[in-house]
């Protein structure tokens, strides 16, 4: 079968998230996908499987499953278009999160996302001990921890102790700031060591949080953000009532074939 590996919210190769695409041709057991996941050693692997124009659309860590992401679900979309698999205008992924859909909006591809509103709260012990820094903001949604921090050069210096970390009893740590830069709205980075990524390169699905919370805080629901990992990636927001449309970019780097 085939198998892709696409670096998503990029326009360059070898910067942005590489996530791989894994398109089934029957399905698989769940050991089979967390297998493959862990061959491939990227944060996330994509399997699909189409069902009456639809897709079911799975993503595991080389660790784990998990409910959200959107890096690799805009890899998924990238190579249903840009190998023509599929010639509708939107494209229904069925997910543990519900239905996303994505389509192409002239370079980009635009992705419809659930919210994931976070609540204030206390950190734990290693949540504080784990990242080292002045907090300005903490909260929790059901997928992870978001922290504030006073500005760009904190969030960039940020050294976290991943063995704390992984204690921490949540997916990941989403830690951000506002921009110093006049194009960009906000900036983040993202670590998930109890999935087995310490630091993500570029969190799609962190943006479902990221962006609610600061469209609250900046009084604007069109948001430009950047991912400050050392690949680097940019994503398009737009924030609605009950849903947010995440924009990227993405760029195939390899095809192969999987032997099953």
């Amino acid at each position: 079968m085939n198998i892709y590996i696409v670096d998503a919210f990029t326009d360059k190769p070898f910067r942005g998230n590489p996530a791989a695409v894994c398109i089934l041709e029957s399905a698989k057991s769940d050991d089979w996908m967390q297998n493959v996941a862990n061959e491939m050693n990227l944060s996330e692997t994509a399997f699909l499987f189409e069902n009456e124009g639809e897709f079911s659309l799975r993503w595991f860590t080389p660790e784990a499953e998990v409910d959200l992401c959107g890096h690799a679900t805009l890899a998924s979309a990238h190579i249903l278009l840009s190998q023509h698999l599929f010639h509708n205008h939107e494209i229904r992924f069925n997910t543990k999160s519900g239905l996303i859909t994505a389509k192409k909006v002239g370079d980009w591809i635009q992705m419809n996302f659930p919210l994931e509103i976070e609540q204030p709260c206390e950190p734990p012990n290693e949540l504080t001990k784990g990242l080292d820094v002045e907090f300005k903001y903490v909260g929790k949604n059901r997928l992870d921890y978001i922290v504030e921090v006073d500005n760009e050069e904190v969030l960039k210096t940020l050294n976290p102790d991943f063995n704390l970390l992984k204690s921490v009893q949540s997916r990941g740590i989403i830690v951000t700031c506002k921009s110093d830069r006049p194009n960009i709205d906000f900036v983040s980075r993202c670590f998930y060591p109890a999935v087995g990524v310490n630091e993500d390169p570029v969190t799609g699905s962190a943006h479902c949080c990221l962006g609610p919370y600061w469209q609250k805080k900046l009084d604007n629901s069109e948001l430009n953000a950047q991912q400050l990992s050392k690949r680097g990636g940019f994503l398009k927001l737009s924030v609605l009532e009950n849903r947010i449309l995440i924009s990227g970019q993405a760029v195939t780097t390899l095809i192969g074939k999987l032997n099953p």
